[in-house]
């Protein structure tokens, strides 16, 4: 298959295209700055990247000329839901019109790739049941600007297949971490903290916001496995949920990482006003995806939290000292 990835360099794309990678197609990735970032260089052997702007619409119709792509997986846009309080005209940009820009672009070349559209759980906001789960059925109730765009970029999605009639496929992904998240997401940012704790480079205290949330989590490497299982199987225009269909309250993750530290350490809660607004509790019913193409998530919790932690140790490890020959 040839393949083009939109927003290749991110921490899903990335772990999408190692996945790839290791399968018989010819890959492409799409990014706004089109350089590979230094954790990423090795997939520059199996990926031609290339660089494009979602709202530069002649740039788009040039790449996907180019690459003629048969499969088409969207990850491009704004990622971050806590920023998007203060960045809410480009996450909005970013998710719903550069979404329609791509769209459009794919139109005007007279292509008609198979299209997976990343969308996520947070579209739901609370269950429409009290302590329920959400199905694709569930009422979009977004708590935050990022998950309001997504909302409707995933609506949009759903449009561009009554017409013009683009052949898309929509996947909604809970919550999905792994190694090389970013530190601006809670579960990274507490290892992170434990890294640099153990080696030193701050207090043995770990700050964090507001513990009690409870969130369907499930390991990135899981989450992207589902993405070519939907392409083969999905049907035009529906909708999928990606998640374990099992929460964790986020203090108790928190726990079970300073169980894995290398030192005693003390925990600072302090609870931002900016984010009471933000969902408490989500849960994934993915039956639906499950039935369609037999996907599950098999990483275990535990594996997920040391492989992360891990990686933050290998970041805080200073390099060897450099001797002249």
């Amino acid at each position: 298959m040839r393949i083009l990835v939109t927003g290749a360099t991110g921490f899903v794309g990335g772990h999408l295209l190692e996945r790839l990678a290791g399968e018989q197609h010819q890959l492409y990735g799409l990014s706004r700055r089109g350089r590979w970032p230094s954790e990423l260089t090795h997939l520059a052997n199996h990926v031609s990247l290339l660089q494009a702007e979602l709202a530069d619409l002649p740039r788009l119709e040039a790449v996907l000329s180019q690459v003629r792509p048969e499969w088409l997986i969207h990850l491009a846009g704004y990622a971050n839901p806590a920023r998007s309080y203060a960045d809410t005209d480009q996450c909005w940009q970013d998710n719903l019109h550069g979404t329609r820009m791509l769209y459009e672009a794919i139109v005007r070349t007279g292509l008609r790739p198979r299209i997976l559209f990343v969308s996520t759980g947070l579209i739901y906001g609370e269950p429409d049941e009290p302590g329920g789960s959400c199905d694709e059925r569930t009422t979009f109730k977004p708590a935050t600007p990022y998950a309001a765009s997504k909302a409707a970029a995933d609506i949009l999605s759903y449009q561009y297949t009554r017409y013009p009639g683009l052949d898309i496929i929509r996947i909604r992904l809970f919550n999905q971490i792994g190694p090389r998240q970013s530190a601006d997401y809670a579960i990274a940012n507490f290892a992170r903290q434990i890294a640099a704790a153990e080696t030193g480079r701050q207090q043995p205290i770990i700050e964090t916001g507001d513990l009690s949330a409870q969130r369907d989590i499930t390991d990135v490497r899981d989450m992207v496995a589902a993405f070519p299982l939907l392409l083969v199987h999905g049907r035009t225009g529906e909708a999928y949920n990606a998640g374990r269909g099992q929460t964790f309250r986020v203090g108790d993750l928190l726990q079970q990482l300073i169980q894995m530290a290398r030192i005693p350490l003390q925990v600072r809660e302090r609870i931002q006003t900016q984010r009471t607004s933000d969902t408490m509790v989500t849960k994934a019913n993915a039956r639906k995806l499950h039935e369609c193409t037999g996907w599950e998530p098999r990483i275990p919790m535990q594996q997920t939290l040391e492989d992360i932690l891990n990686y933050w140790r290998r970041r805080m490890t200073p390099p060897p000292p450099y001797t002249e020959r």
